[in-house]
């Protein structure tokens, strides 16, 4: 079966979290936890430094600091209030992208360490999150956040990861 999702590392550090095999599980484990297959359907992620990110940021967003995730949709399948539109899948040799997805490695690695949680946990769940937004989802109001947020703990379940959302409560 072909990788779902095609990693790209610009920072080494990142090569200390076993990166392919958790953003397989992450990306997969999302997929079907939205009904879902993974077959045509793929995903482009990047692991880059705090600099690499900040420009990034500024360049798509406007804010010229560092972030620890972002996301590119390919499409628009935002539906406000209400779950997204699914993905009309490609061929399994010819994947239809859902996206890019960045991670950074120093605000990651802050994060993880200021919430006591192992980095692989935290990179697993902004995964989750970056899939989440190239599927539709977003958190620009409450209800987008809820349902938002519902779909993040839900698929972290499955994959055996608390409530990031538990402690804010």
């Amino acid at each position: 079966m072909e990788p779902l999702v095609d990693t790209l590392i610009e920072d080494a550090r990142w090569n200390a979290v076993p990166r392919p095999a958790l953003a397989e599980r992450a990306a997969a484990e999302t997929l079907a936890a939205l009904g879902l297959s993974r077959t045509g359907l793929s995903l482009c992620l990047m692991g880059c430094d705090d600099a690499r990110i900040a420009v990034l940021n500024a360049g798509f967003r406007g804010k010229a600091q560092p972030t620890n995730v972002l996301s590119w949709p390919s499409a628009a399948r935002q539906s406000p209030g209400a779950v997204p539109d699914a993905p009309e899948p490609g061929r399994a040799d010819d994947p239809e992208s859902l996206g890019d997805v960045a991670l950074a490695w120093e605000t990651c690695a802050a994060e993880a360490r200021a919430a006591g949680l192992p980095l692989g946990d935290h990179a697993t769940h902004l995964i989750v999150h970056g899939l989440l937004h190239c599927l539709g989802y977003d958190h620009e109001d409450d209800a987008d956040a809820v349902l938002m947020e519902a779909a993040e703990t839900r698929i972290l379940a499955r994959i055996g990861i608390a409530d990031p959302y538990a402690a804010a409560i």
